[in-house]
């Protein structure tokens, strides 16, 4: 091979590595990987007390798991500025903080350091099954109860949920309980996935959602109370000062702090109508 050819393929290649650069730019910000805005030191100094010996979760919730379930979900916390990005991540993690919180007013490093600390409902007023849904009918002695970071709960959900991740949420639930990678996966399936006309959390944390008439007269603005709207709306919404709605945005404030990022508006949902 000659001297010559060799130049020129290197040449070749210095162009193409530049145009590629260029294209990156005008995407927007490069892609920053979900392990370096939420690194091993990060994700624990959030979830301080997850691996405490008072939490039934104890061990189930680890760093490696959360970010290999993420790594399913390319467009989580890479959507948008980099900002937006650590926002949405913080907005995801706080909720799922408040669903599996082991913590109270006067626990240790305060009530928003204990988030992950359960990983299943307990004991549940119901097996949460929906005998009307008939796309997705219970299996007999099964219980669809709350599991996993964002306390997956019905039929109807368990079943679309397994459907998209591989698994049979019908048939075998408990495997959101027993199997950490899945769990998170499943709380970010929820986090990700339209159910119309229900925005995805992620959309709304990203700035996609676009408010229709019917949510502009039931006062739906995008932000964190949107969030809270979509995931627990039917209990929490709609009432001002609720506690449940207040503790959400409690670790919310706390992680965004810790990402070094501002919340955004609309915290709550306190005059929203439930989704």
């Amino acid at each position: 091979m000659s001297f010559s050819f060799i130049s020129q393929l290197f040449f070749c290649f210095t162009v193409f590595i530049y145009f590629v650069s260029l294209r990156v730019e005008s995407w927007g910000t490069p892609i920053i990987p979900i392990s370096s805005l939420v690194t091993k030191s990060l994700y624990d100094t959030i979830f301080l007390h997850k691996d405490d010996t008072a939490c039934p979760a104890k061990n189930f919730y680890p760093y490696q798991s959360f970010i290999k379930a993420s790594k399913y979900f390319p467009q989580f916390g890479t959507t948008g500025c980099l900002a937006t990005r650590k926002r949405e991540i913080a907005a995801f993690l706080a909720q799922i903080s408040h669903e599996t919180t082991g913590g109270w007013e006067t626990a240790p490093d305060g009530p928003f350091s204990w988030g992950l600390c359960f990983k299943e409902e307990i004991s549940p007023q119901s097996n949460y099954c929906d005998s009307t849904n008939k796309d997705w009918p219970c299996f007999e002695d099964k219980s669809y109860k709350g599991r996993g970071p964002i306390q997956l709960s019905w039929n109807y959900n368990y079943g679309p949920a397994g459907k998209a991740l591989g698994f049979d949420g019908l048939k075998n639930p408990e495997i959101v309980s027993n199997n950490s990678v899945i769990a998170f996966k499943t709380a970010l399936w929820f986090w990700m996935t339209e159910r119309k006309p229900t925005p995805s959390c992620h959309n709304v944390m990203v700035g996609k959602y676009v408010a229709t008439k019917v949510d502009i007269v039931a006062n739906r603005t995008a932000g964190f109370g949107l969030v809270t709207n979509i995931i627990n709306g039917g209990l929490e919404c709609g009432i001002p000062n609720d506690e449940r709605v207040n503790d959400r945005i409690g670790f919310f404030k706390r992680y965004t702090k810790l990402f070094n990022v501002d919340t955004g508006p609309n915290l709550d949902c306190a005059y929203q109508k439930s989704l």
